[in-house]
């Protein structure tokens, strides 16, 4: 297997340029426009499930055929039907349902990181 991963916030030089010169809008879908590729992984995030630049990912990162896993909260928001994955938090607090993404995020890590180094 060959594994690499990009978060696409790591790099603030680049979320600040093109947030201001471009718009906060497309400041994923562009890094996934230049660095996805089919059968990548795109993990979406967005409380509500309505975050338009969340959104925006989604839409490049299905153009580019990548698998997409969405955590949100109850309802989903827009996000409901576009995933591969959905993991709904069942809350409409805020807070909790961030608690929850994380746990979401550490149960995946471990389950990569324990296929990783059984194969």
């Amino acid at each position: 297997h060959e594994v690499a991963s990009a978060k696409l916030i790591d790099d603030t030089s680049f979320i600040t340029a093109w947030a201001n010169d471009t718009g906060y809008e497309t400041i994923f879908s562009r890094q996934i426009d230049g660095l996805g590729n089919a059968g990548d992984i795109l993990i979406a995030i967005s409380t509500s499930g309505n975050s338009v630049n969340v959104l925006r990912a989604i839409k490049c990162a299905k153009n580019k055929k990548m698998k997409i896993i969405i955590l949100t909260g109850e309802t989903a928001g827009k996000m409901k039907d576009l995933g591969d994955v959905r993991i709904c938090i069942p809350s409409s607090n805020t807070q909790r349902i961030q608690e929850g993404h994380l746990l979401v995020e550490h149960i995946l890590c471990e389950s990569i990181e324990a296929s990783i180094l059984n194969n």
